[in-house]
């Protein structure tokens, strides 16, 4: 009988060839998306510990938001973004470096922040005076290692949980979200920045001379601007600052 030559049965992988590809997330690595949502959930979350902090240690309730509508403070989000950008290349050295790097880094951004506002609105939210080893009350040596154990839970333990949050949040809402929360936080910054603007003038006894102050005088008084931002001193009223 002749030999029967059979065609070897070839398999051949389909499966891998036509598997849906991994989506790419919309906030990969640190681009503004990503930027952005440290940013927004920053301001969120440091409002939030610092008045769990008030209430542990003063037994009552004080504002702590930086802007006027909405549990959001702009010192938290962009020390959010601060200690991501300055430190993020030091997330795999040693503890110590960024232990360090978040005093430096820390300090200097809380003073910066405090120069900033008593330029622009002649007010300070905080004095540190009366503390040992401070800078012109606006930073201290406690407050700046308390940074440097801040920069050590974020990049080893906070930023990589967000991160992972973040990029878990479906493409097709990710980008929309982000442009309708970043349009809401500038359009607050600036309603808030104006508001406490003409604050400002109100303590000079400046009267309203347009119709934006009018409205600002209307609906954020004092009053209602005290209790938003109830540590925020007049530097003019109080020669110690």
């Amino acid at each position: 009988m002749g030999t029967i030559f059979k065609e070897p049965i070839v398999k051949r992988n389909f499966q891998s060839s036509y598997a849906p590809k991994a989506k790419k997330s919309f906030a990969k690595g640190l681009s503004f998306y990503k930027l952005f949502w440290i940013f927004f959930i920053g301001s969120f979350l440091g409002v939030v510990i610092e008045i769990l902090w008030c209430l542990l240690t003063r037994h009552h309730y004080e504002s702590r938001q930086g802007l006027i509508y909405g549990p959001f403070n702009l010192v938290y989000g962009f020390g959010a973004l601060t200690m991501t950008l300055s430190l993020y290349w030091l997330r795999r050295q040693r503890d110590s470096w960024i232990f360090l790097g978040g005093i430096v880094i820390g300090s200097a951004f809380e003073y910066l922040c405090s120069w900033i506002q008593e330029f622009l609105f002649g007010t300070v939210s905080w004095d540190y005076r009366e503390m040992p080893f401070n800078l012109n009350g606006r930073i201290n040596l406690l407050y700046s290692i308390f940074w440097g154990i801040l920069a050590l839970v974020w990049l080893k333990t906070l930023f990589p949980l967000m991160e992972r949050w973040i990029e878990k949040i479906p493409n097709c809402i990710g980008k929309t979200l982000t442009w309708i929360l970043f349009s809401f936080m500038l359009a607050n910054t600036v309603v808030s920045a104006c508001a406490v603007a003409r604050m400002s003038q109100r303590h000079q006894s400046i009267p309203a001379s347009n119709t934006i102050d009018v409205f600002l005088d209307k609906h954020y008084d004092d009053e209602r601007l005290n209790k938003i931002y109830p540590n925020m001193v007049f530097v003019q009223d109080n020669p110690s600052v």
